[in-house]
């Protein structure tokens, strides 16, 4: 599975756009009021990606372990300390709504925090590396 980012910024246009194995679509992010890049930082995305991530892999777990949902509640939060520093820790909790035993919530939740692919990109690391640009510069 291959998924992608494209952001397209300057002073009369701000859009993002993300694909999964090419099915493309817009996600809505407003450009900061001066119009250069956008409103929402980097480490709000990041920490976004970790909520989104273990809340879609919460009904996914579930529906694999045929436990009930009713809904959930994911939050996610880290410290940076300065420019150019990784993140220096970054911690999440989490809350179902369900009506299976408290211990089969538990399983569920641990299960999802063991398989959560975002997660463990972080806890294992990642090689990110800048490539050359290939196609029109605007």
């Amino acid at each position: 599975m291959e998924i992608s980012a494209h952001i397209r910024s300057g002073l009369d246009v701000h859009e993002l756009i993300v694909s999964t194995d090419g099915a493309s679509r817009p996600l809505v992010i407003s450009a900061r009021p001066s119009g250069r890049g956008s409103a929402v930082n980097g480490g709000e995305l990041l920490m976004a990606a970790l909520a989104t991530c273990y809340c879609n892999d919460l009904y996914r777990e579930a529906s694999r372990l045929g436990v009930p949902i009713a809904g959930c509640k994911v939050r996610v939060q880290g410290h940076f300390n300065g420019v150019g520093l990784a993140a220096q820790s970054v911690t999440y909790s989490a809350v179902v709504e369900s009506s299976a035993p408290a211990v089969e919530v538990e399983a569920l939740l641990s299960e999802t925090d063991r398989l959560a692919e975002i997660h463990n990109t972080l806890r294992r690391g990642c090689a990110v590396e800048r490539v050359a640009w290939h196609g029109p510069a605007a």
